[in-house]
């Protein structure tokens, strides 16, 4: 077997979505480069050679588990989080003031109304950028490690674990994932809530990010990283276990 050959096998699902335990062996076997035997072979058959099982070409579909379905999945990541976050800017520019001066943002609507008072229209999209980036990072990360993740946990636990106690998997795994996204989201994270919701401070991301790190310093970027945890891994895990398992 070349090198192309036993790489694409190393990518290939192991057994979480095989429907019975003989679908999850035939699986495995694939897996292991065993010659798969038809049963006319074993039955009344005198031919010393087995017939080896193929499965169907279809072109134009992504491998599971390739070096394209990790791309897919980390574009469709970025697509979800990224695009959808900035879209709701407004109503998340509204809810972090509520949150820091909840005298002057009695609620949605009337924040709504001071924000178009004090900063107009264009005021509604304050901090889009580091929302788009910082989202945007963030589903790259969950979506293309939690499918990694998946794959590895699945690996170790072997077959009969791994399809046994799948609905763990897909908790560690989506664990695993938002663990990493939410370092790489947290420091846009810090630089948009201060942009939101405080005016005068800077611009955008482009001048505010050099300017938070020169007040607070690189690990201030970082100080909201265990509420971040708190907050979106125990959402990433039902949500994952809720689309694996719907």
């Amino acid at each position: 077997m070349d090198l192309a050959e036993r790489s694409r096998q190393s990518f290939l699902p192991s057994f979480l979505y095989s429907p019975s335990p003989a679908a999850r062996t035939l699986a495995v076997d694939r897996i292991l480069g065993r010659s798969l035997v038809s049963p006319a072979a074993e039955v009344g058959s005198t031919s010393p050679t087995p017939i080896v099982a193929q499965a169907p070409n279809e072109p134009g579909k992504i491998e599971m588990y390739s070096p394209m379905f990790y791309a897919a999945c980390t574009a469709g990541g970025i697509a979800s989080c990224g695009l959808t976050h900035m879209a709701v800017t407004p109503l998340d520019l509204v809810k972090c003031n509520m949150q820091i001066d909840p005298a002057k943002y009695k609620s949605i609507s009337s924040g709504f109304g001071v924000l178009l008072k004090e900063q107009g229209v264009r005021g509604f999209f304050r901090g889009w950028v580091p929302t788009l980036l910082g989202y945007s990072a963030q589903g790259a990360c969950k979506f293309g490690f939690y499918e990694f993740f998946k794959k590895y946990y699945s690996d170790i636990a072997g077959p009969e674990y791994a399809a046994k106690y799948k609905t763990l998997i897909y908790l560690a795994g989506s664990a695993s994932a938002e663990v990493i996204a939410d370092v790489a989201l947290c420091p846009f994270e810090a630089v948009k809530v201060r942009v939101q919701t405080q005016p005068g401070f800077a611009r955008g991301l482009s001048d505010g990010l050099p300017k938070f790190v020169r007040s607070e310093g690189v690990s201030g970027l970082y100080k909201g990283i265990v509420p971040l945890w708190g907050r979106q891994i125990p959402y990433t895990m039902m949500k994952f276990a809720s689309f694996e398992t719907g």
